[in-house]
């Protein structure tokens, strides 16, 4: 399929040929009919990745912190493969369109193949097929008119804010901004019998908005605008000012405040400044600000959205799906009518030429759709990059998941010979699979996984997906002949585990990425303190991570003690050589029962004993990681991989590293030197499952609150 995204590095849009989309649980296949391009949304987006680096960083100050964090603890390598992971990314565009449905997951129940719909979100881009989970999709009639249909996204967003306005019938509403969204949220107040005032500095704007929905449209710099405003309110101002515009500056929310009756509302819709001039308005006429958060109550919740846990109907009536609906029924029975809002409808190849206008602002414009080819039949297909030339390679890799930490730990240190050769990538998203193959020289790239498990050139399966999905692609990649390489942590459940002890065979390799015991420096620390029994103790300052993130959801990350704490039960059984017999652990009380300030004790086959002291509760500024290793008069100290002493007869021994060394390099050379050579994996079988049966034993202990024999 074709796709419209952008390169972040330097602003440049292209249409790509990339694969379908994988259809997840929840989620339903379209094809694209029209999509509609937000002129003030994406023109912000295209406006900054046009910009030089340095305009760049000053579009995303966050971002930039963000990366001198990254500097200062990893280093440049590190941080110079995270920055151009992003700049050189196909980075889709778009999020409101309408289509007809491919197919949907086994989970989906109230759609079905043929139904037309409308949808909106991330996924909703431009692209001939999509992907959108069941909740950002709404059914449409036989007979809908899908142009007016694509206006989805941008519908709920402008009615979210009418409701946030909570006018009476007659009442007085001022829309600032007319652009597209402004338009929408003015043709709403009309319908629903509000008196309105319109006001943009765009005059062309400002006739569009008095010709098809406005009582009064100001421009904003005519004389006396204000006393206007006045006197079509009877002296009184208006009852709200829903603020549609996008701007730097603090004129919109000054201006509210200015033609806002006394204890009247002012909703921000658009993207402007909070800051306004306390006096002569806000104090004295007691306003009240309110803001609106995108298409209504849902967004930006991955239970709603991502899950499709509907909110119950009595309690929150007007979700971001049910505005949605709400809009698409307005549509359908006629009482509004936005077909004059389309200025402009082009053919997806010509796409690129609707943002120069944009940016230029060559010619007036309010909506953009683009128009995809429905005739086109949908092939589930690898999309090939490059011709495989290393037929005879012994470790013929394909990756299913290619995220943030791929990209900087696993994919650029697969050492690139002639034994090794990066076949296919399979990634979630259409245009992130392409941006990988590219990137890192695969041959191919794809939607679904099955191309990875049948293809013959690929002996190596590499896994690093969400955590829910790690054991099924564990198990498919098994039972398919493959060697696997799976991130942490193996699997979510013990009944998992069972499977896969069931289906691994001592001919595949399997290894999961427990990387630490790789390092350098804990390497030295293994050489020094060879014999047990010993005791360990291993400090952990987490950081917090919020509760709606996946990693927390105990269904699709299982929580922070089988996401991580693996890690460290990992390490404490590499140094002591030995594996744990029995675990204990205590955890602080937490109202959001998260189980991330914990303590865990591990004894040992040996006699050895460990602490994991694991707090999310500590200062970003404290260093992350720290470990203390005590064993026949000698005492190693660790500090976040970067500094180590160790302490015994004679003269400490300091090594201090100037980058941290967490050891994925090294990881990942010694897993496909075992496969070249056919040695044993570098982490022993037993070792992988003991660990995951130690983490499922701390959640048990913190449950019963006793001991858990492993």
């Amino acid at each position: 399929m074709h796709q419209l995204c952008q390169k972040l590095k330097n602003g440049k849009m292209e249409i790509i040929e990339t694969p379908v989309p994988s259809l997840q649980k929840g989620q339903i296949l379209i094809k694209a009919y029209y999509s509609l391009i937000s002129a003030g949304t994406e023109a912000s987006t295209v406006k900054a990745a046009r910009k030089g680096y340095i305009g760049k960083a000053k579009e995303r100050p966050q971002q930039v912190k963000q990366v001198i964090e990254t500097l200062k603890a990893q280093g440049p390598v590190q941080t110079y493969r995270a920055v151009m992971k992003k700049l050189d990314a196909y980075s889709p565009l778009g999020y409101s369109c309408a289509g007809k449905v491919v197919e949907v997951a086994s989970d989906v129940t109230g759609f079905s193949a043929g139904d037309l719909v409308a949808c909106g979100g991330l996924t909703a881009c431009h692209a001939e097929i999509i992907s959108v989970p069941e909740n950002l999709c709404v059914k449409l009639k036989p007979d809908a008119d899908m142009k007016q249909a694509a206006y989805n996204t941008l519908g709920a967003i402008a009615m979210q804010g009418v409701r946030q306005a909570d006018l009476r019938l007659g009442e007085t509403c001022a829309v600032i901004g007319l652009g597209l969204l402004g338009q929408l949220t003015a043709i709403f107040l009309k319908a629903s019998g509000v008196q309105v005032v319109g006001v943009d500095i765009d005059q062309t704007m400002v006739e569009a908005g008095q010709k098809h929905c406005l009582d009064l449209a100001l421009n904003r710099n005519a004389a006396g605008i204000e006393q206007t405003i006045l006197e079509l309110s009877s002296g009184m101002g208006c009852d709200c000012v829903i603020i549609a515009a996008a701007s730097s500056s603090l004129d919109p929310i000054n201006f509210a405040g200015a033609i806002a009756r006394k204890k009247g509302k002012i909703v921000i819709l658009g993207a402007v400044p909070a800051g306004f001039d306390r006096e002569p308005y806000f104090y004295k006429k007691e306003l009240e600000i309110k803001m609106s958060c995108s298409y209504g109550p849902g967004r930006y919740d991955p239970a709603y959205e991502e899950k499709g846990i509907d909110y119950p109907f009595a309690y929150v009536r007007w979700t971001e799906n049910r505005n949605m609906q709400a809009f698409q029924a307005l549509i359908q029975s006629g009482r509004i009518d936005i077909s004059y809002l389309t200025t402009h409808c082009l053919k997806l190849e010509e796409a690129p030429r609707a943002y120069d206008m944009i940016m230029e602002k060559s010619e007036p414009f309010i909506g953009l759709l683009i128009e995809y080819d429905v005739s086109k039949k949908v092939e589930k297909k690898p999309i090939l990059i490059k011709t495989l030339k290393q037929k005879t390679a012994r470790v013929g890799i394909g990756f299913i998941g290619a995220g943030s930490y791929a990209q900087s730990h696993l994919i650029p240190n697969i050492t690139k010979d002639n034994d090794v050769a990066l076949i296919g990538v399979k990634t979630a998203t259409s245009a992130s699979a392409r941006s990988v193959a590219e990137r890192y020289g695969f041959n191919f790239c794809t939607g679904e996984e099955n191309d990875i498990f049948e293809n013959k050139d690929i002996n190596t399966v590499f896994i690093a997906t969400r955590h829910n999905t790690h054991a099924e692609f564990v198990i498919q990649s098994l039972k398919a002949g493959k060697h696997v390489f799976v991130e942490k942590p193996i699997c979510l459940n013990p009944a998992e585990l069972d499977t896969i002890k069931q289906t691994h065979t001592s001919d595949l390799s399997l290894m999961v990425g427990y990387n630490r015991r790789f390092s350098p420096l804990a390497q030295k620390i293994k050489d020094t303190i060879k014999t047990a029994p010993m005791s360990m103790l291993y400090r952990i300052n987490a950081g917090n991570i919020p509760a709606d993130s996946w990693i927390q959801d105990l269904e699709t990350g299982g929580g922070r003690i089988l996401g991580e704490v693996c890690h460290f039960v990992d390490f404490l059984t590499f140094m002591n050589g030995s594996l744990p017999v029995s675990v204990y652990g205590t955890v602080m009380d937490d109202p959001s029962h998260m189980n991330d300030v914990l303590n865990v004790s591990l004894t040992y086959q040996n006699g050895s004993i460990g602490t994991i002291s694991y707090y999310s509760n500590g200062a970003k500024s404290f260093p992350k990681e720290y470990v203390e290793i005590y064993g026949h008069g000698s005492t190693a100290v660790l500090n976040d991989y970067k500094e180590l002493k160790i302490y015994g007869t004679g003269k400490p021994y300091a090594k201090k590293l100037l980058v941290q060394d967490k050891g994925q390099k090294q990881e990942v050379k010694l897993f496909i030197d075992a496969i070249k050579k056919g040695t044993a994996t570098p982490i022993s079988i037993e070792e992988i499952f003991n660990t995951a049966e130690v983490c499922f034993g701390i959640i048990e202990s913190i449950r019963t609150r006793l001991p858990v024999k492993i």
